[in-house]
């Protein structure tokens, strides 16, 4: 349900774009970074923010990928990600710096504090894939 073609998308650092749902029911978006736990993608975040509020309540997302791969068409490739998020304590910290190889260089510290909080770890279990890209066609097969 994850094809390779769609977790290489997130190892190449494609920023996301995190979709959740408020209590109003309206959609709250925001940028993260995510990156591939088995057949999940994981995110980090150090505090409480409210995205984490709203995925505890309510744990469906999407999220999606802009790639820098163009088709046939001359479109722009994307990948989008519905699933079910699980917010667990701690590990953050860790999982940023893991992250930031990707975003931000090979040589960085991140998070850029001595004693940075322990965070929350997401885990977003793949329920559906979409967009434009390779992964279409495996996804197609299953």
């Amino acid at each position: 349900m994850f094809p390779e073609s769609a977790q290489q998308v997130i190892r190449d650092g494609a920023f996301g774009h995190l979709a959740t749902i408020n209590e109003s029911g309206s959609i709250h978006v925001s940028l993260c970074w995510a990156g591939i736990d088995g057949n999940n993608l994981v995110l980090a975040t150090l505090t409480e923010q409210k995205k984490l509020r709203n995925m505890r309540r309510e744990p469906r997302v999407t999220i999606s990928f802009e790639t820098q791969n163009t088709n046939q068409w001359g479109l722009r490739e994307y990948l989008v990600v519905k699933g079910r998020a699980t917010v667990t304590e701690g590990g953050a910290p860790e999982l940023l710096q893991a992250l930031a190889h990707n975003y931000l260089g090979p040589d960085v510290k991140f998070p850029p504090m001595p004693d940075p909080p322990p965070g929350f770890i997401t885990h977003i279990s793949v329920d559906h894939l979409g967009g434009v890209g390779p992964w279409m066609d495996e996804v197609k097969k299953e």
